[in-house]
């Protein structure tokens, strides 16, 4: 009755903490800063986001987990070691027992290496759960009953693509496509299109401020400050949403694919299953402007936002939790 149990959102942009009969007690992002003359850990989450692009040489900000996975094991580690730490308060006698969301493709050796990272971070007992089926828990999607729902979790790396039936994934896909890849091609478009330097917390301002999935009647605009690439010197200029369109087209064509595929492999009784019930879609960038039209045309299936999206798959990690016995079939791997 002592044990402590958390859900574990962890994302590629944010890392979610959810500790049951409380709810979300953490949201912050998943960015490490560390001291390059010592390797010891300088800050995590919101204080390392407020270094990045602004650290001396001394000192490295970076996100450690790329395209929804680990891509540098230390840092891991201590991030989940900080966020496990600070979700339970300092002092406490019993170790907690975690389950870490994972995207539905990972490999066994990446499975792996969450689970040995949650244990070292201080773990009693680490439990993996494939995203799409977190989402839906999260979502208020019936995942244990006999008929088709179809989520899409777009994250800050990776979109994941399900459709699900008596608890399990049959049909899904996943598109390297999330809120960092949309941050990169809005930068990499205002290079382009204005000779204009700008930085990723810039990018990503625009995205949330202006940013949209199909062209507006009414564009909305915003005034934007970066280095000029031909005189270097600082210039401001005004951003429409129609910039952010035209620079994610490449991405959301991948992510569009990516959906289509799914339903093109989706058995009859299920697809028309999803026809009824309409997409539901969740994770933080599933809130760009008019994405889920744009998905509702491209597949001709209603598309509908889940509540509080960004939250679901952390929600879903803790109600799993708590029902651990209903929700057997769903735990990829325990230790």
């Amino acid at each position: 009755m002592f044990i402590k149990k958390i859900g574990i959102d962890l994302g590629t942009t944010n890392v979610l903490v959810y500790v049951p009969k409380k709810g979300i007690v953490l949201n912050e992002p998943s960015v490490v800063a560390i001291s390059k003359i010592d390797g010891k850990v300088l800050a995590v989450g919101l204080e390392a986001k407020d270094m990045l692009g602004r650290t001396p040489d001394t000192i490295i900000a970076e996100r450690p987990l790329k395209d929804g996975v680990i891509a540098n094991y230390q840092i891991t580690e201590a991030m989940l070691r900080y966020f496990i730490n600070k979700a339970l308060g300092g002092a406490r006698l019993f170790r907690p027992e975690v389950m870490v969301a994972v995207p539905a493709g990972i490999t066994s050796t990446e499975r792996r290496a969450v689970i040995d990272a949650t244990i070292a971070a201080g773990a009693r007992a680490a439990y993996i759960i494939k995203e799409p089926i977190v989402a839906a828990i999260g979502a208020d999607i019936p995942i244990g009953a006999a008929s088709g729902h179809m989520i899409i979790d777009i994250g800050g790396g990776t979109a994941e693509i399900a459709v699900i039936s008596l608890g399990g994934i049959v049909s899904s896909g996943s598109a390297r496509v999330g809120g960092t890849k949309f941050d990169k091609a809005i930068m990499e478009h205002i290079r382009q299109k204005y000779n204009l330097a700008i930085g990723e917390r810039t990018s990503e301002e625009i995205k949330i401020t202006v940013g949209s999935a199909m062209f507006m009647d009414k564009p909305l605009s915003m005034e934007v400050k970066g280095r000029d690439m031909i005189h270097g010197l600082p210039r401001i200029i005004t951003v429409t949403s129609d910039d952010t369109t035209e620079a994610l087209q490449h991405e959301l064509g991948l992510l569009m694919d990516a959906i289509k595929n799914v339903l093109y492999n989706t058995p009859p009784e299920l697809s028309a299953d999803v026809m009824d019930k309409g997409i539901i879609m969740s994770g933080g960038s599933s809130l760009l402007r008019n994405l889920d039209e744009l998905v509702a045309q491209t597949t001709g299936v209603p598309t509908y936002l889940a509540e509080e999206p960004l939250l679901c798959v952390a929600k879903g990690t803790g109600i799993a939790l708590e029902n651990l016995d209903s929700y057997k079939r769903s735990i990829l791997a325990t230790k």
